[in-house]
């Protein structure tokens, strides 16, 4: 009990189920995850994240939330590189990073249905809703900010949004073929991921300025 009022007396009982539920997806999977045993992790009482979370998708959603931000972090600390060319080649590195580093998050963040399950032929015909697949949000200082900031600086206004898009699903897409097994055996496939990371976004950008009208300045 003296656990619990020291949670709520500091304001931080949501903050550290949140963690603990990060803790027990990451150790155990989604399938051992719940309110009661996120609570029994915090040393609160069953009833107490009730308080903050209706239910367990509710604390799994917010699980995701903080795997967003961690996700933007990344690709900010990634973002130091004067060259918007390099930049995104790190940013797209920081992605797949992220994504093998922690894959039952990444999962998670994907909206699947279990974050344990093993990867399979196809995708399920049916996925149940879940938080958007990882990747930029059009918010104010999200990783789509980031993303598109350094775009910016190698198309032409008219195709950024397209580009930003195009880089986003590169990376995306290499993240979930690495997270899943898919590239043993595949051209380039032996590659560490983040290797191939680097190699296929120096590519893409390549491309991007190869493409760039005469009148946009590098």
């Amino acid at each position: 009990m003296s656990t619990e009022k020291a949670g709520y007396h500091h304001g931080n009982l949501r903050e550290t189920l949140v963690r603990t539920a990060l803790t027990l997806l990451e150790e155990s999977g989604v399938e051992a995850l719940s309110l009661r045993a996120a609570a029994r992790g915090a040393g609160v009482s069953a009833m107490a994240p009730y308080r903050h979370f209706a239910d367990k998708a509710a604390l799994l959603a917010a699980v995701a939330d903080q795997g967003y931000a961690d996700l933007r972090d990344r690709l900010a600390a990634a973002d130091t590189q004067a060259d918007p060319r390099q930049a995104l080649v790190e940013q797209g590195v920081a992605y797949v990073r992220f994504a093998c580093e922690r894959p039952a998050l990444f999962r998670l963040m994907l909206g699947a249905p279990s974050a344990g399950a093993a990867p399979g032929p196809k995708a399920p015909a049916h996925q149940p809703p879940g938080p958007q697949p990882p990747g930029p949000k059009k918010t104010a200082g999200s990783g789509y900010d980031i993303l598109s900031a350094r775009v910016a600086g190698l198309v032409a206004e008219d195709r950024r949004d397209t580009a930003v898009v195009a880089a986003w699903s590169l990376v995306h897409g290499l993240a979930c073929l690495a997270v899943d097994g898919r590239l043993h055996g595949m051209p380039g496939g032996m590659a560490a991921p983040e290797a191939l990371a680097r190699q296929v976004t120096s590519l893409f950008t390549a491309g991007l300025v190869a493409a760039r009208p005469p009148s946009v300045s590098a």
